[in-house]
């Protein structure tokens, strides 16, 4: 067996010490938006991975739009995010915070005082969110927002890349996808403006391009990447015919920024629709960076895509949920601990830093 999987290598300015990357698992912790004690030892108990990116993190108010997920938009968030970095460094580990804005995927209920449910068009999410203040709701139908609105989230998302860097994170992966609001700009289901932010693959493309713009003026292209997930169909996107054209246009524009990496959402072994297999050869070839794998990969599926230089890295998501060790086990062979799926979104340690 090839040991690919597990070679040094290098991301930027970054020396990993293996290809194996955590992807971002929203887990529900961070009580009042903040992170502690308990996420510290959770992230610290897997620094054996490469890199972990973190959970989605909101860069605004206006993007916690679910239950107990965490803010990296003021003083208090950074020195509490201080304490899960300086954990997952003393363990030898890198990290990159993952900024995640909700948009519509949110309720009133989930969010602080004076935000507001905002998305490209003022068209709701088809069913209902989990609120801690009155369980199940519907999803509301956000707000279209306003070019002022618009101004204010990329700069918000900047200003969330600076407390990053003052927070101890290594970089930032930027949610472009599963629908959240960046792929709420992308996607027609969610996006029907017919200004420049909407229509054309140009405009359509623009937030995506503004966001990462902003990030990459304010702490580096060595320090961004960008996640994105082409087909998908999670939070009620929906493919166009424009597809690919549309994300061949935003890794042309991302080569122009210089960013660090793309990492591509695959979700086809949990049931979702495949990924265009042509469009992930076409971005592979195109993307200037580095490429982050990602979708049910085992060790050797894994090594026979990073030999066949399909990408350059392998993000694992649900084994590292009951698999803190995950990096030893999938060297050693060892079997895996299955998740207890009844907890991942739970308060508390039961299911998260019990296993």
């Amino acid at each position: 067996m090839s040991s690919t999987l597990f070679t040094p290598t290098q991301l930027g300015s970054l020396s990993l010490k293996n290809r194996i990357v955590m992807a971002p698992l929203t887990r529900s912790r961070a009580i009042g938006n903040l992170p502690n004690a308990l996420m510290e030892q959770y992230y610290r108990l897997r620094a054996e991975a490469g890199l972990i990116i973190t959970e989605g993190t909101s860069p605004s108010p206006n993007g916690l739009g679910y239950a107990r997920i965490p803010g990296l938009f003021n003083e208090e968030q950074v020195q509490a995010w201080r304490g899960v970095t300086e954990g997952v460094h003393q363990a030898g580990g890198r990290i990159f915070v993952q900024l995640m804005h909700t948009g519509r995927v949110s309720h009133p209920a989930n969010l602080p005082a004076g935000a507001s449910v905002l998305a490209p068009s003022a068209l709701a999410v088809q069913g209902e969110m989990w609120t801690d203040a009155e369980g199940m709701q519907p999803h509301p139908v956000p707000r279209e927002m306003s070019e002022a609105d618009i101004a204010q989230s990329i700069a918000e998302y900047a200003a969330s890349a600076k407390l990053a860097m003052q927070a101890g994170f290594d970089g930032i992966e930027l949610h472009a996808a599963n629908g959240y609001l960046i792929d709420q700009f992308l996607n027609t289901a969610s996006n029907q403006r017919n200004d420049r932010w909407g229509g054309s693959v140009d405009n359509r493309i623009r937030f995506a391009v503004e966001v990462a713009k902003a990030s990459v003026a304010a702490i580096g292209a060595e320090r961004v990447g960008m996640r994105i997930s082409p087909y998908g169909v999670f939070n009620a996107q929906l493919p166009d015919a424009e597809m690919d054209a549309l994300y061949l246009r935003l890794i042309d524009e991302l080569n122009g920024l210089g960013l660090l990496y793309i990492h591509i959402v695959d979700h086809s072994a949990m049931g979702a629709p495949e990924v265009s297999p042509e469009l992930k050869a076409k971005i592979r070839t195109a993307f200037k960076g580095q490429y982050i794998l990602s979708g049910g990969y085992d060790v050797a599926r894994a090594n026979a895509d990073l030999d066949a230089q399909r990408g350059d890295l392998v993000a694992f998501g649900r084994p590292f949920i009951s698999n803190p060790d995950l990096v030893a086990k999938l060297r050693s062979g060892q079997a895996l601990v299955a998740p207890d799926f009844a907890t991942f979104y739970t308060p508390g340690e039961k299911g998260y830093t019990d296993y």
